[in-house]
This record gives C-alpha cells, structure tokens and sequence, in this order.
C-alpha cells in the first residue's frame, strides 16, 4: 500500500485532516467537535496520508516553548487500522520536531494505547484526564540530538 505523507500547515491540509478528526473523534468516539477544535491547529504542523489521493490519516504538533512539543490528534480512518498506518504518521512528526529542534515530544493517548506508543519510544508518565468515558495517559519521547 502507497503512502503518501504530506507535512505543513495550509488550509487545505488542515481542512482535510478536520474531516478525518470529524470522523474518528466525533462520530465515532462520540468527544465532542469543541474539544477537538481547540483553536491551535492554525499554530501546527499537520502530517496528512493519503492513499492513491485519498485522505486517510492526520496528526498533529504543536511546538511550544524551550525545546518541547505536543503531539495530538492522532486518527486514521477505521477501514485502513492495523496497517502501519499510525505509526507512518508518527514517525513523521517525530522526524519533523527532530528537524526543528525540539528536545521532547510529549502526547496524551488513550490508555490502552500505552505499548504501542512505547514501541514507538515514548514512555509513560502519567495518568492525565478522561476525555468523554476515554482515560488519556501522558507519554513522553525524549529526542537525541547527534
């Protein structure tokens, strides 16, 4: 399977990964559409896949201050689970905060996503809020600069 993963900050790519959000978070994990438009995405860098053109999956970074950054807004498109696809995006993100220099990347991810975020070399810090019936965990990847 082709992936195409596209980084940036346009309107058109922030349109088109509002409407993956608008289907996984909304419709189907029921978080309502206020929480997830929280007003930064003007401020951060989008990864956007597509697969033979067609929008499948979007993150989020946000730098903040000092060196560190947040990721958030994971979501891939329920038909194209499972396929690597989440981590495509991550590892995006990961490279672009390590292009920009950012020391840490900080995420807060559904619990009973903990292992699979470890795999990808973020480590658990702390419970943190539930999100409509979800409980999110604070995980943080520390970036070594060479």
């Amino acid at each position: 399977m082709a992936m195409d993963v596209t980084i940036g900050n346009d309107s058109e790519l922030i349109k088109l990964a509002h409407a993956i959000r608008y289907q996984v978070f909304t419709l189907e994990q029921q978080i309502p559409t206020e929480l997830d438009l929280d007003g930064l995405d003007e401020e951060s860098i989008h990864a956007l896949v597509k697969v033979q053109s067609e929008p499948i999956a979007t993150a989020r970074l946000t730098m903040k201050g000092e060196g560190s950054s947040i990721m958030a807004r994971v979501a891939v498109m329920e038909a194209y689970r499972g396929k690597g696809v989440a981590s495509k995006v991550v590892q995006a993100l990961v490279g672009h905060a390590q292009n920009s220099g950012a020391d840490s990347i900080e995420i807060h991810a559904h619990a009973y996503l903990r292992s699979y975020y470890e795999k990808l070399g973020f480590e658990f810090i702390t419970e943190v809020e539930i999100v409509g019936e979800h409980q999110l965990i604070e995980m943080r990847h520390q970036i070594v600069h060479a």
